[in-house]
């Protein structure tokens, strides 16, 4: 059975709650764990997406980046809901090392930029699926922020490891994005602020 029917009076337990107590569904706890939640099903769409694409980075396949991305929230919902789990600092490390051979090769940042690149050019998968990644970037700093939320309330304890992989999580998201829209010639487009 995939339901339980404890939780429709809008309470829930994880992991932490050793005696039993129910936390609710609107806590900080358990905006942070459906937060990385979310995170991970739609960077599951970016996985099914990205099957067909002959991108790669550092030799890794699109598909198997995502899957990676996944394997580590995991961790992070573990970690979350209170397990002996932590994101080792190696796995940081791995992050930044693919953002850094990323930067090599594409132009410096120069302003912030609009999602899906300049209104002109063709439609490509690449293109479409560096939108998408760009909506995985701002859902990731979300999960950062209500993450960060639960620690500040002392709702959550979590590794620094872990604190770290979220926010380089969404800098690399970034740099995928630059990546994919480089890759298919899309110009990328600065707001105007008129």
């Amino acid at each position: 059975m995939w339901y339980t029917r404890k939780g429709d009076k809008g309470d829930t337990k994880t992991l932490r709650e050793k005696t039993g107590a129910r936390i609710s569904k609107s806590s900080c706890a358990t905006e942070a764990l459906g937060a990385v939640d979310e995170l991970n099903s739609f960077l599951g769409l970016l996985k099914v997406q990205s099957l067909n694409l002959p991108f790669e980075v550092r030799g890794v396949s699109l598909p198997a980046l995502f899957h990676a991305m996944q394997e580590n929230l995991f961790i992070v919902q573990a970690e979350l809901a209170g397990a002996d789990k932590r994101v080792a600092p190696e796995k940081v490390k791995e992050i930044e090392d693919i953002i850094h051979s990323i930067e090599k090769k594409l132009p410096p940042v120069k302003s912030f930029f609009i999602g899906g690149g300049a209104p002109r050019g063709k439609f490509s998968a690449g293109r479409e699926l560096a939108a998408h990644i760009d909506v995985a970037r701002a859902i990731a700093r979300r999960a950062e922020r209500r993450v960060i939320a639960g620690v500040e309330k002392k709702e959550l304890k979590i590794s620094a490891g872990t604190l770290a992989y979220l926010n380089r999580l969404s800098s690399l998201l970034y740099a995928l994005v630059r990546f994919l829209n480089h890759n298919a010639g899309v110009p990328e487009a600065a707001p105007s602020y008129k």
